[in-house]
């Protein structure tokens, strides 16, 4: 029996057939190579959780927003001149008022003890120094006094003369840290002593506008969430 040799038609047919596969096969590729080469969407922007304990850093009317953090006494003093001096230029170079500005001073660590008055320094000066590491530049001792709010030590500290009273009257904010106040507290009362009646008296005795946070590095971290700028003296 002699093999049947394939006509044209059948011929135009798988030549049609062959060309549509090919065709699929092409646009295939051409998805895939799309699909990878497409850029992916982008992710969605991070925003920070909010927390009502925190909510007081917003309650700050302003236009211009900045917290130093400190952890020391002569980061603290630093922190007093370069804040009255944000203040000052705010002022005399762009005609802004005090009210247009929020300045926040965190203490905390060896700093928390600044923003207590001079009564808690006179009671317990000689264990929040120890604590704090400070003596006072005059007498080499214990201060007796809250140092900072105390014009007469002048070039002696770092703050140079610009007293706490002076940056408390122009609206700027202490962030003190209850932690640290609890372990200075601790120290005072010493073992067996009672370290809440101390705690509740050193908060009593905070300088004018202070207020009380969780923990003062929680504070700084707040603080930026909230758009405020960083100043580490």
């Amino acid at each position: 029996m002699s093999r049947q040799t394939a006509g044209p038609e059948r011929r135009s047919f798988l030549t049609y057939m062959n060309a549509g596969l090919a065709s699929l096969a092409a646009a295939a590729l051409g998805s895939t190579a799309e699909a990878q080469t497409k850029p992916a969407p982008p992710a969605a922007r991070w925003e920070p959780a909010r927390h009502d304990k925190d909510d007081w850093l917003d309650q700050l009317p302003g236009k211009h927003r900045v917290v130093f953090d400190t952890t020391n006494a002569e980061g603290f003093g630093e922190a007093l001149a370069f804040a009255s001096n944000f203040m000052r230029v705010n002022r005399t170079d762009y005609g802004l008022q005090n009210s247009d500005l929020v300045v926040v001073i965190v203490v905390r660590h060896r700093s928390t003890p600044f923003a207590y008055n001079d009564a808690m320094w006179a009671k317990y000066g000689a264990a929040i120094a120890t604590r704090s590491k400070v003596e006072d530049p005059r007498s080499k001792a214990a201060p007796t006094v809250n140092m900072f709010n105390s014009a007469e030590y002048g070039e002696l500290l770092s703050n140079r003369g610009t007293t706490l009273d002076s940056v408390l009257k122009q609206g700027i904010q202490l962030a003190v840290c209850s932690s640290a106040t609890r372990a200075i507290a601790g120290g005072i009362a010493g073992k067996g002593g009672d370290t809440a009646a101390v705690e509740k008296e050193l908060i009593a005795n905070l300088l004018g506008n202070s207020r009380m946070v969780p923990a003062g590095i929680v504070a700084v971290n707040r603080a930026q969430e909230r758009g405020y700028s960083l100043v580490r003296s």
